[in-house]
């Protein structure tokens, strides 16, 4: 299926210059990172399989190689049976001096205050380099004492962290009282550092159901997507621009990212082969993903359909990796080319994405073929 990409585009940018002047000749910059297999099991998603995949050593090996390779920092994922990612982040920015670590939380594992202060002490720490990816979908609730909630609170709950730990980021003497949480008189120290374009760490956050896209609208810097179609993520862009305009957004406008895998070989018949070959290995090792439409998360399922309109979608969107034990950000792939993968790409940020987080494995390996082959064709 191909999309109408004159169409998608055209409509998006008559959206953003009604309500911030989008000029055609204006080139929108972009951010790329990457991800960090923050995890404890080695072999993430065909990652080199070794004893010490998780060690202090390893990590900080991909952090500097990110810095190396002009990559702005990465993505540290969370969840229940993995590292703590406040900690791995503070040691990977104590090991390098450009990466910028967008740290993964739960607001289930934290209350609002300790992790506003947790993250302000690394951001002086580090010298401003704190990013935030706050993670709303259901975990392991019972292991970490969390009770469990409907849709609504689940939400409702997140509205009030995000709203609460930027007041305290950028308040003293901050006094609360919500649903879900309540301080009285609470000052964070360190303080906050402000800076260019950066008032606070950046808060990102995903989602795709409606709940999730009004905690978007109102409450987060940058709204995170999966690996979807442009017509798709065109739509959801224009809807969410829409719904900061009719909930009264108060922030700067809301930004947009792209979280997508990016398989990128010399030549768009290796990336190809390669890519098939890869889909046939993971036929052979994994049943096909679960589909309970009551537990799977809204974007999860967007993305296993895809795979019914065609196993290759826009120019090189691969679904087929959705069907056979992919999930998350493996579940979709942009493959081909160095030049192949930067066309889509571009066409992502010419629909107003500015926030790229890209990854391949074996990840040391690709952070440097990417960040040497892929980058340079991405920089404004």
């Amino acid at each position: 299926m191909q999309v109408s990409w004159d169409f998608s585009v055209d409509r998006v940018r008559r959206g953003r210059g009604a309500a911030a002047g989008w000029d055609d000749n204006f080139p929108v910059s972009a951010e790329f990172l990457w991800y960090i297999p923050n995890q404890a099991t080695p072999g993430h998603r065909g990652d080199t399989v070794a004893a010490d995949h998780n060690s202090l050593d390893t990590l900080a090996a991909q952090a500097r190689s990110l810095e190396e390779h002009g990559w702005k920092g990465a993505l540290l994922g969370t969840g229940w049976g993995r590292p703590d990612t406040v900690t791995v982040a503070t040691a990977l920015a104590a090991r390098t001096t450009t990466f910028e670590p967008l740290i993964a939380i739960r607001p289930g594992y934290w209350q609002p205050a300790h992790f506003a202060s947790a993250a302000a002490t690394l951001d002086h720490l580090s010298g401003g380099r704190v990013r935030v990816n706050i993670v709303s979908g259901k975990d392991d609730l019972a292991a970490y004492g969390a009770a469990e909630e409907d849709q609504a609170e689940r939400y409702g709950r997140t509205a009030e962290f995000i709203r609460l730990v930027r007041r305290l980021w950028t308040e003293q003497r901050v006094t609360y009282e919500g649903t879900h949480y309540r301080v009285t008189d609470s000052t964070v120290v360190p303080r906050v550092v402000p800076r260019p374009g950066r008032p606070h760490p950046t808060l990102y956050f995903g989602g795709a159901s409606a709940a999730a896209e009004r905690v978007a609208a109102t409450e987060a810097d940058v709204q995170l997507f999966w690996g979807e179609p442009l017509a798709d993520i065109a739509e959801r862009i224009d809807r969410l621009r829409g719904l900061t305009e009719r909930l009264g957004r108060a922030l700067p406008p809301l930004e947009f990212g792209l979280r997508v895998t990016t398989l990128v070989r010399d030549t768009t018949e290796q990336a190809w082969a390669d890519a098939e070959a890869r889909v046939a290995v993971m036929a052979g090792s994994h049943a096909a993903p679960k589909q309970d439409s009551h537990r799977t998360a809204v974007g999860q399922r967007r993305l296993y359909e895809l795979a019914e309109r065609g196993d290759v979608l826009d120019d090189n969107l691969y679904t087929a990796p959705g069907r056979v034990g992919g999930g998350g950000a493996g579940t979709t792939w942009l493959v081909g080319s160095a030049q192949d993968v930067a066309k889509s790409l571009r066409k992502y940020q010419d629909l107003g994405i500015t926030h790229f987080v890209l990854s391949d494995t074996p990840y040391l390996t690709e952070i440097e073929r990417q960040g040497t082959q892929l980058l340079p064709l991405l920089r404004d």
